[in-house]
């Protein structure tokens, strides 16, 4: 088993040979059947028919390359624990025994070798340190994305007086007015807060809405995804001795992949330094 291979260089590989090319296929097919539709070159019904063509060839193309690049990844990347969580985070593979994962088309031999595959599972992950990475990490708001938002809102605030004084559209008018009056100071409120959204260390994390919890009080920290297309939204969550923090991280300067890297490293960072400290214990004894 040639274990070489980093989480990092795996799940890219698997958004180049999955990923991407299903993205192709769907919007591809759909497009294609669109312009001969509207061109007159085929019948309208083909337009539908593209539709249900270009997902049924995505999900077939998934469900074919699924299965060689999470062997492949599997057998090639040592930290497998790291890998199954960060290739399900990045919409490359489903939870397991959901209906999409399921779906994965494997031949007798295909499900003799990921069985065979489950025996590293037995093993914990190598901690690799990132040195690039500071002793503690704080997020705030993110200047440029709520300066643009901002931007964007002033502009509907505009539109809207626009069309509330010239063409008298007492409707409209207003209603693009509030929302950009409404959501442009909230931009310029979070663009100007240079409060600590999120502080990471080896010892724990704190937020703007939780107190400080070391890791030995945490479990199941991860960022998500949740909704789809334009309406997905990035949190924060993990369970805390007192509820758990769900928070929204679309706005702040970082991402669901850095925030996740961040997350296991400081913890694997506080899971050395506690092994450390328990051998220099047994040695003083």
């Amino acid at each position: 088993m040639n274990e070489t291979v980093s989480v990092d260089e795996a799940i890219s590989e698997g958004q180049k040979m999955v990923n991407y090319p299903v993205f192709v296929i769907m919007f591809g097919t759909i497009g294609l059947g669109i312009y001969l539709g509207s061109q007159k070159i085929l019948p309208f019904w083909i337009m539908p028919i593209g539709f249900v063509l270009g997902f049924g060839l995505g999900w077939l193309w998934w469900s074919i390359m699924i299965t060689k690049w999470r062997l492949w990844a599997f057998e090639n990347v040592r930290n497998v624990h790291e890998l199954k969580k960060r290739a399900v985070q990045e919409k490359l593979i489903w939870s397991d025994n959901s209906f999409f994962e399921k779906t994965e088309i494997r031949n007798a031999t295909d499900k003799e070798k990921w069985a065979s595959l489950q025996n590293k599972f037995r093993q914990d992950d190598l901690f690799l340190d990132d040195l690039t990475i500071p002793n503690e990490t704080i997020i705030y708001y993110s200047k440029g994305k709520n300066i643009i938002e901002m931007l964007i809102m002033l502009g509907c605030l505009a539109i809207g007086i626009f069309l509330l004084v010239k063409t008298d559209r007492y409707i409209l008018g207003p209603i693009l007015s509030i929302i950009g009056a409404y959501f442009g100071f909230k931009e310029f409120k979070e663009a100007t807060n240079k409060e600590p959204q999120i502080i990471l260390n080896d010892k724990g994390i704190k937020t703007i809405s939780t107190e400080f919890y070391e890791w030995t009080q945490i479990q199941n920290e991860e960022v998500i995804s949740e909704g789809s297309g334009k309406h997905i939204h990035y949190y924060l969550v993990y369970d805390h001795p007192d509820a758990a923090e769900h928070l929204q991280i679309d706005d702040f300067d970082t991402d669901l992949k850095k925030l996740n890297k961040l997350l296991t490293l400081y913890r694997g960072r506080h899971k050395k330094k506690k092994t450390a400290n328990a051998g220099l214990a047994n040695v003083r004894v």
